[in-house]
């Protein structure tokens, strides 16, 4: 499990990496009433950013992951401390939260 888990951690950092590279050289931007280069632009970049956050809570939920295997609690949920349940845990592996409590969140 620990090595599913440094695999996902080290996807995430690579994918956090690309987006968050600064953007290349884009030249005159121009923002008018028509969908143009610039308008595209700054919806890819919003997109970019929604992403970005959804990366960064998955890849606290992989470190919380991996220190509840250190502490023995991996499997436990964080909210109501009953099982997360072996099929959640083979679709995520970083599930720190049963399906009731993840629900919630």
């Amino acid at each position: 499990m620990r090595d599913d888990l440094l695999a996902k951690r080290a996807e995430l950092l690579d994918e956090l990496g690309l987006l968050e590279a600064p953007p290349g050289e884009r030249g005159e931007i121009a923002f008018g009433k028509r969908v143009g280069e610039g308008t595209a632009m700054a919806v890819d970049r919003l997109s970019q950013v929604a992403v970005h956050d959804k990366l960064q809570v998955m890849m606290a939920d992989v470190e919380r992951a991996l220190a509840k295997l250190d502490e023995g609690s991996y499997g436990t949920c964080d909210a109501c401390g009953g099982p997360v349940g072996e099929g959640r845990l083979e679709v995520l592996p970083w599930a720190t939260l049963c399906v009731e409590d993840a629900t919630r969140r």
